[in-house]
């Protein structure tokens, strides 16, 4: 197999794999198999050893190590794990994605193809001044477009492609990873860090060259349920207890200074970003992100003192709150492991990339990762407006990631000798 990463990605862009929030079962969708499956054929395909998927829908693959017996490094260098995830967000449609290519991008606003209402504006994406020239892929503005991680996905088998190709480019042992669910925070769920045998890891699953995540926000998510009482509302005095109205009154009391739509870099956040709901009753989701984990606790209480305030203004509700942890910050634990990151750095130098750490308003399976003993920083995939209508891929990027990924494999074997 010879493919470009553009190739592979635009192979697995039209496969749905959209994660469910909710189902019973895992992963949530039984499609994210029609992606899982073509990536283990494809591993065995190159050749690979230790190639599974095993009962969660983990596909895990090794490329053994090409050092000579005599090589310094040879037996030193640890297992390197490379991770991305094959499902896209719920957040819109992963249905008959239809790729809508752009070469040789000469700036300006983006119509879509599909529904030309849909428009990726300059003047909403900064980065797009700086793929004056590049290969862009957009979806045709009626499904997002997979970017948020199929490119990642591409750039990790265009890696394997590559290695199996060219056996000049020295490299210790290799495990390989492909994960379900990411998007509604299950992508580690079942995963066994001790089965994957790596030492450190790497999630592919970020956004444009040059930035590297070592750090995330913790996050917890929080259920709020409110029970009343339902009956026509011709006979509604004194006896009806509308749920919907005690909602309204809880989400209208929320902190504006912590929603998303007003916060950036380390600001914390609480967002209700479900709401399902009748008279009898109604249940609102929200998210906790902050960097500091203590800062978590502080959220309930913001919200608990709200609901303390709606409770008294609607006396007859039941309404309760559920707190569910989620991810916690990798930082701390990727600090404690400097080569890891080190590493990263001097790959993503020689590549070109002029590289800074961003943290990442959000999470990636490398935050549990870090947390299960698996130390796991993130890189750069070349997407950008991730779950989105209006996202795109420079293609550019995405060859990027190729290239430190290439360079990252020898720079381990370097540090080893």
């Amino acid at each position: 197999m010879k493919e470009t990463a553009l190739e592979r990605f635009i192979r697995y862009a039209k496969i749905d794999t959209q994660s469910q929030e909710g189902s019973d079962s895992y992963p949530s969708t039984q499609k994210q198999y029609d992606l899982l499956n073509l990536l283990l054929k494809e591993l065995k395909d190159l050749g690979y050893t230790d190639v599974n998927i095993d009962e969660y829908g983990y596909v895990f693959a090794t490329i053994p190590s090409n050092l000579p017996a005599e090589h310094p490094a040879n037996s030193k260098v640890p297992v390197i794990g490379l991770v991305a995830h094959v499902d896209t967000s719920p957040d819109s449609s992963g249905k008959d994605v239809k790729p809508n290519i752009i070469e040789n991008y000469q700036g300006g606003d983006i119509v879509l193809p599909g529904d030309t209402s849909k428009i990726i504006k300059m003047s909403e994406n900064k980065n797009l001044k700086n793929c004056i020239g590049h290969t862009l892929v957009t979806s045709d503005g009626t499904t997002l477009l997979g970017a948020d991680d199929k490119a990642g996905i591409a750039a990790i088998m265009t890696l394997a492609q590559t290695l199996k190709n060219d056996n000049s480019i020295l490299h210790g042992d290799i495990r390989i990873a492909f994960t379900p669910d990411e998007e509604i925070g299950q992508g580690t769920r079942y995963f066994d860090v001790n089965k994957f045998g790596a030492k450190f890891a790497y999630t592919v699953d970020g956004d444009m060259p040059g930035e590297l995540n070592k750090e995330t926000f913790s996050a917890n998510s929080a259920i709020i349920t409110i029970e009343g009482r339902d009956i026509h509302p011709g006979m509604a005095k004194d006896i009806m207890v509308n749920s919907i109205r005690a909602m309204a009154d809880i989400i209208t009391r929320l902190p504006r200074y912590m929603a998303p739509e007003t916060t950036e870099k380390y600001d914390p956040y609480i967002h209700p970003h479900t709401v399902e709901g009748s008279v009898s009753k109604t249940t609102i989701k929200f998210l906790f992100r902050d960097f500091r984990t203590e800062g978590l606790d502080e959220q309930k209480v913001i919200l608990e003192k709200i609901i303390n305030q709606a409770q008294a203004l609607n006396p007859k509700a039941l309404i309760k709150l559920e707190i569910i942890e989620m991810y916690r910050n990798m930082r701390e634990k990727l600090d404690e492991n400097p080569i890891v990151l080190e590493c990263l750095w001097e790959a993503a130098e020689q590549a070109g990339a002029n590289p800074y750490w961003e943290p990442i308003r959000g999470g990636t399976d490398g935050s549990r990762l870090t947390e299960m003993g698996l130390p796991t920083p993130n890189i750069y995939g070349g997407g950008q407006n991730f779950h989105s209508i209006t996202e795109w891929l420079s293609v550019d990027a995405m060859n990027m990631t190729v290239e430190t990924l290439i360079n990252l494999v020898q720079i381990w074997v370097k540090k080893s000798q």
